[in-house]
């Protein structure tokens, strides 16, 4: 890196640490904001409140219909010949509940040792407000972006982005840039700077089993009746062996061999297995127990997220149920689609056990963008300026976010750039975000701009 580069971003970053004070107190109005999807509380509210923000940084604005939330949708494009940069975020956060479990109340920031406690601080309000505060910093620096910016905020993500990709496929000339940058999720668990390059998809479906019209009693009728539960075990055996294999025909056929730089990325990535075994009290991992830890979280995957059916009181209660639910999800790689995977689920559903009921409930593709991405390298020393270290590279992140949308319908290189703490409780009660990592993230946002407006388009 240049000392000219570094200069350039010096005033940049000594106005942000000049502000400090004044950005903490925004951040924490907008926290005090509550904009609940699952069930509407604020939602209105907090999209007029960007909508108006982004309008007075010059940016042409509009709050965006959908059958559901609105999106905010705004582009600034006055840098002629340099990138044009789509920045998502999403507005929304998950319920506070169980508020009895908070130290303090989900919706009135409040910084102890060292990091903020509010519901969304972290999942997403608190990251893609450091955007937008990266964004402004910019603007009265410079009077200008140094790229051209497109900022797309949802409403929707924290009930599974129902209604996203119909928007993008709808307004695709308004969302068309060179690249993606999402400043979301946890950074690596080691705490260090990430960088990823996809995520994993995730299909959703329940099995549904019933026997007779009401329980039974199992002396009278045990071994007469069929047993729902005995009927879901029966299934879910014959969909993935005791060595970790998902059985389900053509499960794999379209999961593509990884790459020499994907493998080489994953292998470079740091883990104490010990430590991560203590840390969640267990003996071992689950089979295969020769895979390493990385190769985990970059393979496909089929989880039985709750089985439910019979009796589970106190003591005990010889019925025989008349009804059994199991609820799943897999976990998805680039190539593989939900459309295509839950097809293969259904049709071994119905070729093993036809009588047991198969509901799909959607999902999201998985979205990958190539290692030697041009824009990968500005994007990467703009993160070692602002944080002070050289960023892990992440192939994929384990989780699932909507970038399909980006990748696949855009077809646009999408990178995620988390500023939030590896043990940030997002969804859980007092989730947090370290003060200096919110801004590291501001620091991150005005550098990334800034290196990408060197490079010039690589379309």
């Amino acid at each position: 890196m240049t000392m000219t580069t570094e200069a350039a971003l010096a005033p940049l970053f000594q106005y942000i640490d000049e502000q400090r004070p004044v950005f903490l107190a925004r951040l924490f109005d907008y926290l005090r904001m509550p904009s609940i999807s699952a069930y509407g509380e604020g939602m209105a509210e907090v999209a007029a409140y960007l909508v108006r923000w982004l309008d007075r940084l010059g940016f042409a604005t509009e709050l965006a219909p959908t059958p559901g939330w609105p999106l905010v949708l705004a582009r600034r494009m006055d840098a002629p010949g340099a990138p044009a940069v789509l920045l998502y975020g999403h507005y929304d956060v998950q319920p506070p509940d169980p508020l009895e479990q908070w130290l303090s109340p989900p919706f009135e920031p409040t910084i102890r040792n060292g990091r903020i406690y509010a519901r969304g601080v972290g999942d997403n309000k608190g990251q893609h407000f450091a955007q937008l505060l990266a964004l402004e910093t910019l603007i009265a620096k410079h009077g200008r972006l140094p790229c051209n910016v497109i900022v797309l905020l949802e409403g929707e993500e924290e009930i599974g982005s129902p209604h996203i990709a119909e928007f993008v496929a709808q307004r695709h000339a308004d969302l068309a840039a060179d690249l993606v940058i999402i400043a979301d999720g946890p950074v690596h668990h080691s705490g260090g700077a990430t960088l990823e390059f996809g995520v994993r998809g995730v299909a959703s479906f329940e099995l549904r089993a019933r026997g007779a019209n009401h329980d039974l009693h199992s002396g009278n009728w045990g071994g007469i009746a069929p047993n729902p539960i005995w009927t879901l075990i029966h299934l879910l055996a014959s969909m993935k062996d005791p060595q970790g294999r998902i059985t389900i025909p053509g499960f794999y056929d379209n999961v593509a061999p990884r790459g020499a730089l994907e493998q080489a990325a994953l292998e470079a990535l740091p883990v104490d297995v010990r430590a991560i075994l203590a840390e969640l009290g267990l003996g071992a991992f689950d089979q295969p127990q020769t895979k390493p830890f990385y190769d985990r979280l970059a393979d496909p995957t089929f989880t039985i997220n709750g089985f439910h059916g019979g009796y589970g009181g106190p003591r005990s209660k010889t019925v025989l149920p008349a009804e059994a639910i199991v609820k799943c999800d897999m976990r998805l790689v680039a190539h593989q689609q939900v459309d295509e995977i839950l097809a293969k689920v259904q049709a071994h559903v119905a070729t093993v056990a036809s009588e047991v009921e198969f509901i799909p409930q959607g999902g999201m593709d998985p979205a990958n963008t190539p290692l030697d991405s041009p824009y990968a390298d500005p994007i990467r020393r703009a993160l070692r300026i602002a944080q002070g270290e050289e960023p892990l590279i992440v192939p994929a992140m384990g989780g699932s976010l909507p970038n399909y949308v980006f990748t696949q319908t855009l077809g646009l290189p999408t990178f995620v750039t988390p500023y939030a703490n590896a043990d940030e409780a997002n969804h859980a009660p007092n989730e947090n975000l370290e003060v200096e990592r919110f801004f590291k993230g501001i620091k991150s946002g005005v550098a990334m701009l800034t290196l990408l407006s060197m490079m010039g388009v690589h379309r």
